[in-house]
């Protein structure tokens, strides 16, 4: 653990800097480093126990709605804990993934919808598949070249010459 939170922190070679685990851009969080690894670490263990619960109850719709769609919401939010909720937000609304967050999170909110107030199978698993979509559009947003490399990819793989 000692050896994780140095490289962390970037302190391996003895100096001692400021990590962005002890960062905060709003100063709000009075949470160690080490409880805001394990808060991590406990919200992305639920979030995914969620998403893998979700698989279990797939044949009922809306209940893998809403498992899949609170699982997302835990493991994205997970990170919030790393860097901070100002800083997660000013990420996920930078203008390189502002179009992707948005619709990510139009999706969560319409998959909610569709379980939890329509009630109707059909519009979930539309919604949920699109919410898949929009998060790992989302998701390919923090890599370099990631989502000009599959669009590339996407283009090539269905342009077909009649």
């Amino acid at each position: 653990m000692r050896k994780l939170k140095q490289f962390i922190a970037g302190d391996e070679d003895g100096d001692r800097g400021e990590s962005f685990l002890e960062e905060d851009s709003d100063g709000s969080c009075s949470l160690t480093a080490t409880q805001r690894m394990y808060a991590f670490a406990a919200c992305l263990a639920a979030g995914l126990a969620f998403m893998f619960l979700s698989l279990i109850v797939f044949v009922k719709p809306i209940k893998f709605a809403l498992l899949f769609t609170f699982g997302n919401i835990f493991a994205v939010g997970s990170t919030a804990f790393l860097i901070g909720t100002g800083q997660q937000l000013t990420m996920m609304f930078d203008s390189t993934r502002v179009y992707a967050t948005s619709i990510y999170l139009g999706f969560v909110v319409i998959s909610l919808i569709c379980a939890l107030l329509i009630h109707n199978k059909i519009l979930t698993l539309i919604a949920i598949l699109c919410e898949i979509c929009a998060l790992i559009w989302y998701s390919l947003s923090y890599i370099p070249f990631a989502r000009t490399m599959v669009s590339n990819l996407m283009v090539r793989v269905f342009d077909t010459e009649l």
